[in-house]
């Protein structure tokens, strides 16, 4: 190739990829966002577990169609440290200097059976509003009956003057 081809191939090169480049770029606020996700991304040392194997986990339990922007999978790292805090928390409170596994059993109960405690909350406060129906209706009756017996008073009174 002399200078000139070489010259005319690299201009070619050169407006094909001005063109991708131009045809390819996103719109400004998804460039903010992919520069706040690289922040994050520096903040990775800082992260409880290893990004790449709770994004694993994630893609595991999701579709496959779905994409998880790098924000969700910081905060779902930061989550999944949160419960182990909390849980560590609980198995603190026990005075044993050995872990045993009923002792976990018992500090992961919550985490493990959230739809069964979801469920007895709701049941719970049907019952309350229940209890309440129930008292509201008692107290009807009682001012009614107290309205009785005052009028009842009042004819009395007019008997006796």
């Amino acid at each position: 190739m002399d200078e000139q081809e070489m010259n005319e191939y690299f201009q070619e090169d050169a407006e094909e990829f001005t063109e991708e480049v131009t045809d390819n770029q996103k719109p400004e606020e998804e460039f903010t966002e992919e520069v706040q996700d690289e922040s994050e991304i520096e903040e990775d040392e800082s992260l409880p577990f290893a990004k790449a194997e709770v994004v694993r986990l994630m893609k595991q339990n999701l579709d496959s169609d779905k994409m998880i922007r790098e924000r969700v999978k910081v905060e779902m790292n930061k989550f999944l440290g949160e419960v182990l805090r909390k849980v560590c928390y609980q198995l603190n409170q026990y005075p044993y200097t050995t872990i045993e596994y009923e002792m976990l059993k018992e500090s992961i109960y919550p985490y493990e059976n959230i739809e069964r405690i979801n469920e007895e909350k709701k049941r719970i406060l049907k019952h309350l509003d229940a209890i309440k129906a129930d008292c509201d209706a008692l107290s009807m009756d009682v001012k009614v009956t107290l309205r009785l017996n005052a009028s009842d008073d009042t004819d009395e009174d007019d008997i006796f003057k």
